[in-house]
């Protein structure tokens, strides 16, 4: 039985958020029915909502979802009606790298979770007076008061979690986290420096407390973020409207370089600096994600001595593995996401996005108070 609901809707690129009554399709058996009690904002909605990547429009998007399961598909095992979830990007589980335990690079993500707008044999998810709206989005379109999800994409979590500071786990804690813990794996005494203090950046560097490393560098452009990062565990910080970062690292450093880097700004000059402390051996991490086409010149003899440079999908993240874990740190006190996160109801969606571009929130999540009919 299809479902009646209410969603942010983009009508056209660059056209903002408008709240709009939708209809979710059937359930498949493997999807399932997810009632949203909070949603975070990740850049990569707005970029899709400006037109910068291919989507149909209009379309529902939101990939941070969190809730409660309403109903299932007859084939779903993981989950049952009543339980707490949190949403993630959706895959295969049939291609050679969902059976390598790296889902984040299944064959079909990018139809799949970032571009289709459908599911993957074509059909809608969402519908708006008899037309397809675009859906499906990383397999769940969260900005509405239901979604429906991809089995494969959501993790059952506890009954007392609280899931409007859980929601970003799904997309933005989970790649700045498993950047350090699944790629960089920081040695003891290491040096890391993480690019951008938005909320991967930040979680980076949570994570990076957690490891043996014992120098950790941050850079941006925000006062407020770099003291942030300080208070959650920064070593060093760099504020690059008054230093420039290769001397910086350089200095902080001896010259030596940093054994990783994180970079998460999105922008090709910073990631060639970045590329350019790494000490011999050292890896960097490419997490922001510029222009289509875009290119950044490596001196191939500087990269001889072992040093590696390789791109991040949401972490390299198993999510059943990864995402419990995150979420029983933050209810333990030992990850702090609720330091990133602002609150915003589902209809001021449209001032929580002019914020986050603004800098003036790091992570803002949507909270869906039960509507006033239905």
């Amino acid at each position: 039985m299809s479902t009646i609901t209410t969603a942010a809707v983009v009508e056209s690129p660059g056209a903002g958020f408008t709240l709009s009554q939708v209809e979710l399709a059937d359930l498949r058996a493997d999807e399932v029915l997810v009632r949203m009690v909070a949603a975070g904002i990740c850049h990569t909605d707005l970029s899709v909502a400006k037109g910068a990547l291919p989507f149909p429009m209009p379309a529902v998007l939101g990939h941070e979802g969190a809730g409660i399961v309403e109903a299932v598909g007859a084939s779903v095992t993981r989950v049952r009606p009543g339980d707490q979830v949190l949403l993630s990007y959706t895959s295969c589980g049939r291609c050679a790298s969902c059976h390598d335990g790296h889902p984040a690079y299944c064959e079909t993500w990018l139809p799949a979770n970032l571009i289709g707008g459908r599911r993957l044999d074509g059909s809608a998810t969402i519908s708006r007076a008899g037309s397809e709206v675009g859906g499906h989005f990383f397999g769940q379109s969260s900005f509405a008061r239901h979604a429906i999800a991809d089995e494969r994409g959501v993790v059952k979590v506890g009954p007392g979690a609280p899931l409007d500071v859980l929601a970003p786990l799904g997309c933005g804690v989970m790649t700045g986290t498993g950047a350090v813990w699944n790629v960089l794996r920081p040695r003891p005494g290491s040096t890391v420096l993480i690019t951008g203090a938005g909320a991967v950046g930040l979680s980076a560097v949570m994570a990076a407390t957690m490891t043996p490393a014992t120098r950790i560098i941050v850079a941006d452009r925000i006062a407020d973020r770099l003291r942030l990062a300080s208070e959650l565990g920064a070593t060093d910080t760099i504020d690059t409207t008054k230093r420039d970062l290769a001397d910086e690292v350089g200095r902080l450093t001896g010259d030596h370089g940093v054994d990783g880097a994180v970079e998460t700004t999105g922008s090709a000059d910073v990631l060639r600096t970045s590329i350019g402390t790494l000490a011999v051996r050292g890896t960097a991490v490419i997490v922001g994600a510029p222009a289509f086409g875009t290119e950044v010149p490596v001196d191939v003899n500087f990269m001889l001595p072992g040093r590696h440079v390789v791109g991040l999908t949401l972490g390299d993240a198993e999510i059943e593995s990864l995402v419990p874990v995150l979420a029983g740190l933050v209810i333990a006190g030992r990850l702090p996401v609720h330091r990133l996160v602002t609150h915003y109801r589902f209809d001021q969606i449209g001032q929580a996005v002019e914020d986050v571009l603004a800098g003036a929130t790091i992570k803002p999540v949507l909270r869906f108070d039960p509507p006033v009919n239905g």
